[in-house]
């Protein structure tokens, strides 16, 4: 199993959420297994999400997809989110 980390900052957390939570269809269809969001306790705008996949290879062709950068850059994204790969041990 692989997951995914993406931490970035938001320029508002509930229209984030709203983008985010509308895209879950893509998600699924895209292989991702499983997902969780998570918020700084100091900063709910500085956001991570972690979505688990099968394989590093759909993994990585999810983070490729054009309509995930569309979907980002209509909900907010500031700047250049932080992305890493994990398999689990």
């Amino acid at each position: 199993m692989t997951t995914v980390f993406v931490r970035h900052t938001v320029s508002d957390y509930k229209s984030w959420r709203a983008i985010y939570d509308a895209f879950s269809s893509v998600q699924e269809a895209n292989g991702v297994t499983a997902e969780a969001v998570y918020q700084a306790t100091d900063n709910p705008n500085d956001v991570t999400v972690t979505h688990e996949f099968a394989t590093l290879e759909a993994a990585q062709a999810f983070t490729k997809l054009e309509d995930l950068t569309k979907a980002m850059q209509s909900g907010g994204v500031v700047g250049t989110p932080a992305v890493w790969f994990t398999q689990k041990v």
